[in-house]
């Protein structure tokens, strides 16, 4: 079977690479560059809990290292503080990483896997598909052809495999413009993230209404002032004049000393690919969407793309089409993006204060102020995790479906688990290796080696279940979930959203849901097609 190849090397190109290794498929990774990246100080991302944590469970190394958790957040109107919170171990903080930091950390652990190459100075300009695979031509010192079992462009926003696919990319242009600047300063209360709306010496023109501060490692912070609507110029000497106007603003100095690393001029572009699957093409990251809303969200997004097909495109590689399954890559992620995208076109004109339309949003400036700290933090309508609630791979009613306080389509909770050799780890451990996962909730078992209770009460009749399911699942223990009884039995995806939650064991119903989540019945039907041929 020939490889998958993958177009692109940024962060989503690679880290779709790395998760397709981690269930023993091949790919080739075509970079148009020479493989590396230029340092860029004000070039950065806010990964979330649980795109962070893929990233580092895919990389092998942790990345707190070489980005930051942000201790706490605040907002501030003018002079009043409007919020300030403090994380807490159960409330994660983003991490913030310079990007050229973290693709170096997904090129290390390519480096170090044997089923990816890649292959830099390589720019695709040609590519024809049939029914058996993919075949591409790149424009290097040689010119080489290559064959592909499937081909996902993971190009960014100008994607050649977008165009060569005449695929749309309609949208909104410079929704939003930002100035950037990375600088070595000591300002009050490191590690905390804040943002300062109407600061008390904004002044007339470009830089006035809202100034957003992310620290990094080493005393340094990332600052984005919103510019106002046009193209008026951002000079040097305006930049370098309110980065010193700011820090006098923060810090009460006449003088404060920083240390200029690195500027920029960011431009918030809103774009949704038309299709984001032709055939054994897909899109993934920039290439099938932009999405700039407060400067953070777009990698994220990304990332989970390269998560939710991974795991679809494993089962298609190794057993032949899974059709619907594959399917449900646009279906899903689509939907997602274009419902953030369309709660950021219609928010953020309110709380940028767009006149009469403020009344949409319940409350005063300390309510819209919360609305623009959740986009920030990855929470509320602008920057929470979507839910697959509709998702063509969600099971039809069950008799022994029950609510716990995951939705269906939602990612789970990071629960404790045992495995099967007895050993206890974090859940979202057990993610991305291609099987499903289910969870048996049992109070006590923590406690007792599970060579004491893995052949008591209901245990042997679930592990028989689990075994009858159609695809490889591991079955796990936790000794509690949020919102679940005892007894309560979980499907889980392996990208980590919860297919359906049971009350007992029901082979039948755990069955239903399984074949569901791969794309259903029809999916026996795709192999034995396949045989066929």
């Amino acid at each position: 079977m020939d490889p998958v190849i993958v177009v692109g090397a940024g962060p989503v190109g690679l880290t779709l690479a790395l998760a397709l290794a981690r269930q023993e498929v091949p790919s080739v990774v075509l970079d148009e560059g020479p493989g590396t990246d230029a340092p860029r100080a004000a070039r950065t991302v806010v990964l979330r809990e649980d795109t962070a944590a893929l990233v580092e469970r895919l990389a092998g190394t942790p990345l707190g290292g070489a980005g930051l958790r942000w201790t706490g957040w605040r907002s501030l109107r003018r002079k009043q503080v409007m919020r300030d919170i403090a994380f807490a171990d159960d409330d994660p903080a983003p991490l913030h990483i310079a990007q050229h930091v973290l693709t170096g950390a997904l090129r290390a652990a390519v480096a170090r896997e044997p089923l990816v190459e890649l292959v830099v100075d390589s720019r695709l300009d040609s590519m024809e598909q049939e029914s058996t695979g993919v075949t591409v031509h790149t424009r290097d010192p040689g010119g080489t052809w290559w064959r592909g079992s499937y081909l996902v462009g993971c190009d960014g926003p100008r994607s050649t495999v977008r165009k060569l696919q005449d695929i749309r990319f309609p949208g909104r242009t410079a929704v939003e413009r930002h100035a950037v600047a990375a600088v070595r300063s000591e300002l009050p209360r490191p590690g905390e993230a804040f943002l300062h709306r109407l600061p008390p010496w904004r002044t007339t023109g470009p830089f006035a209404g809202e100034i957003a501060a992310r620290p990094l490692p080493d005393d340094v912070w990332r600052l984005d002032w919103l510019l106002p609507p046009g193209k008026d110029l951002v000079t040097p000497e305006l930049l370098l004049a309110r980065i010193r106007e700011t820090l006098i603003g923060w810090t009460g100095e006449t003088s404060p000393s920083y240390e200029l690393l690195d500027t920029g001029v960011h431009t918030v572009h809103h774009r949704v690919a038309r299709r984001w699957r032709a055939g054994r093409i897909f899109l993934a990251g920039d290439a099938a969407h932009l999405l700039g809303a407060l400067g953070t969200q777009g990698l994220d997004e990304g990332l989970r793309d390269a998560d939710n097909l991974a795991w679809k495109l494993a089962p298609a590689w190794h057993h032949g089409p899974h059709e619907g399954l594959l399917d449900s890559y646009q279906t899903e992620r689509r939907a997602i993006v274009a419902a953030r995208l369309r709660a950021a076109d219609q928010l953020l004109p309110v709380l940028r204060g767009g006149g009469g339309l403020r009344t949409l949003v319940p409350g005063s400036g300390r309510g819209h102020d919360a609305l623009l700290m959740d986009g920030h933090l990855g929470r509320g309508a602008l920057g929470a995790p979507g839910a697959y609630a509709d998702s063509p791979l969600t099971p039809p009613p069950l008799d022994g479906e029950i609510l716990v306080d995951t939705p269906a389509g939602a990612p789970v909770a990071d629960v404790l688990v045992t495995t099967e050799d007895g050993s206890f780890v974090p859940l979202r451990e057990r993610l991305g290796r291609g099987a499903l996962l289910v969870v048996l909730i049992a109070p006590g078992t923590g406690v007792w080696e599970r060579r004491h209770w893995v052949s008591a009460g209901i245990m042997p009749r679930l592990a028989a279940a689990v075994t009858a399911l159609p695809h490889p699942a591991e079955l796990l223990v936790a000794e509690s979930y949020p919102g679940a009884a005892p007894h309560t039995v979980l499907l889980v995806r392996p990208d980590g959203h919860l297919v359906t939650a049971l009350s007992g064991v029901r082979p039948a119903d755990l069955y239903t849901a399984a074949e569901t989540a791969l794309g259903g019945a029809g999916h026996a039907e795709d192999r034995a097609e396949a045989s066929a041929r």
